[in-house]
C-alpha cells in the first residue's frame, strides 16, 4: 500500500519527534509547576524556559506570555470588555471581520450589540474604508483581524492594524495559521493568539501574547500564569511547544520552498482543469494553502481522496463535520453551489513539491470521474 499523503497541515501539523520526546520527558519527570519541592521547581523551569523562548519570538518580555489550552481559549481571553492598553480606557466594543474563525466570530465576552462585523471583498479582504467607518464610533474598541485566513490562506493587510492603532484601538490577531509561516506587521498586534499543534507541538497548548495590554482573567482559580489563567499548567504540552519552536514549521524561511511548490501546483492545476476555481489566488496568501473547487461536491471528493490515501479537508477542521457552506466563502460572495465544492489543500514545509505532484495525480484519478 502506498504511503498516505497528508495535506491538512492547517488543521494540525504532524507532531514533531523532538516535541513528542520533550513532552514524554516532562510526563516522566512529574511534579506540579506550582509546588516548591525539587520536582515542582523542575516543572516550573520547563514552563518558564518555554515562556522565555516564545516571548523572544515576539520580542516581548516573558511576562507578556500567558499559556492556554489552545487558540480558542486564547481568543476568548483576549476578546473581552475590560481589556485595556496600559494607561488607557477599557475597551467597550469589538470590531472584527466576516471571515474570522468561529472562535472570534462568537464575540468572546462582548454582547452582540457591541460587535461590529466588517464585510470583505471577493478575495476575503477588509477594505480600509470599512474599518475607518467602524472606528468613527468614539467608544474604545478592540479590533480583531486574523493574520491569515485558515481556509483561503489570504493574509491580512498590516496597514489595517496601523489604522486601528492610529484611532486608539487595541489590536488583536488570531495568528494560529500565520505564526511560523509568515513574518509581517500583523504579528506585532497588541494581542496575538498562537496554537502549538499547528507547529508540530502536541495538542492542548496555545498562548496569548500581550504587548502592554492588561487582560482580565478568563479562568480564575489558583493564581497560575501570574493570575492571568487559573489551572495547573499543561507542562508536557508546553515542553512540546518549546521544542516545536525550533522546528521547520516555526521557521518562515523553511516555507519558501513550499510556496514555490504550491504555485507550481496551481499552475499545473489550471492547465489540467481549466474550470477550476482557486479562491483568494490574487491576494497575498500563506505559502502552503490552496482552496480549490473542481466541480465535484466536497463531501464526495473528500471520501474519494481519503480512499485513495490522501488527507485534505473541506475547510476549517472544527467545522468540517457539519453539512454547511463555509461562512468564509459566503462572506466572499461565492455562490453556494461553488462553495460546496471547495477543498482545502495545505502542505508542510518539507517535501511539498513531491506532495503536490502526488496530489495532482490523485485528483486526476478521483475527481475526473466525478465531473464527467
Amino acid at each position: 500500500m502506498a504511503e498516505r499523503l497528508y495535506l491538512d497541515w492547517n488543521a494540525s501539523a504532524p507532531t514533531l519527534a523532538a516535541a513528542r520526546d520533550a513532552a514524554i520527558a516532562a510526563l516522566l519527570a512529574g511534579g506540579n509547576a506550582s509546588s516548591v519541592h525539587a520536582e515542582g521547581r523542575a516543572s516550573r523551569g520547563i514552563v518558564e524556559t518555554a515562556r522565555r523562548a516564545l516571548g523572544a519570538r515576539f520580542a516581548v518580555s516573558h511576562e507578556g506570555v500567558t499559556f492556554t489550552s489552545g487558540g480558542t481559549e486564547a481568543n476568548a481571553m483576549a476578546l473581552r470588555p475590560g481589556v485595556a492598553r496600559d494607561g488607557g480606557p477599557p475597551v467597550e466594543r469589538l470590531v472584527t471581520a466576516a471571515t474570522e474563525h468561529p472562535a472570534v466570530l462568537a464575540g468572546g465576552g462582548f454582547a452582540p450589540a457591541d460587535v461590529t462585523i466588517l464585510p470583505v471583498d471577493a478575495l476575503g479582504r477588509v477594505a480600509p474604508e470599512a474599518l475607518a467607518a467602524a472606528l468613527a464610533d468614539p467608544r474604545p474598541a478592540l479590533v480583531s483581524l486574523m493574520a491569515a485566513n485558515n481556509e483561503t490562506g489570504v493574509v491580512t493587510n498590516p496597514a489595517l492594524f496601523e489604522l486601528a492603532r492610529g484611532a486608539g484601538a487595541v489590536t488583536h490577531t488570531d495568528a494560529v495559521q500565520a505564526f511560523g509561516r509568515v513574518e509581517d506587521a500583523t504579528l506585532t498586534a497588541d494581542l496575538v493568539t498562537v496554537s502549538g499543534h499547528k507547529l508540530g507541538a502536541p495538542p492542548g497548548v496555545g498562548a496569548l501574547i500581550r504587548r502592554g495590554v492588561g487582560v482580565p482573567a478568563l479562568i480564575k482559580g489558583g493564581g497560575q500564569e501570574r493570575g492571568a489563567r487559573g489551572g495547573t499548567e499543561n507542562v508536557p504540552a508546553i515542553a512540546g511547544l518549546a521544542a516545536a519552536l525550533a522546528g521547520p514549521a516555526a521557521d518562515p524561511h523553511a516555507w519558501e520552498e513550499t510556496r514555490t511548490a504550491r504555485d507550481n501546483f496551481e499552475t499545473a492545476l489550471l492547465e489540467k482543469f481549466p474550470k477550476v476555481t482557486i479562491f483568494g489566488r490574487a491576494a497575498p496568501r500563506l505559502p502552503n494553502t490552496s482552496l480549490i473547487a473542481l466541480g465535484a461536491p466536497a463531501e464526495l471528493a473528500l471520501i474519494g481522496l481519503d480512499l485513495a490515501g490522501v488527507a485534505v479537508s473541506s475547510g476549517a477542521a472544527c467545522s468540517s463535520g457539519k453539512v454547511s457552506v463555509s461562512h468564509v466563502l459566503v462572506a466572499m460572495g461565492v455562490p453556494d453551489a461553488l462553495a460546496r465544492c471547495a477543498i482545502r489543500v495545505s502542505a508542510g514545509p518539507m517535501g511539498a513539491a513531491r506532495a503536490f505532484e502526488r496530489f495532482l495525480v490523485a485528483l486526476d484519478e478521483v475527481i475526473v470521474p466525478m465531473t464527467r
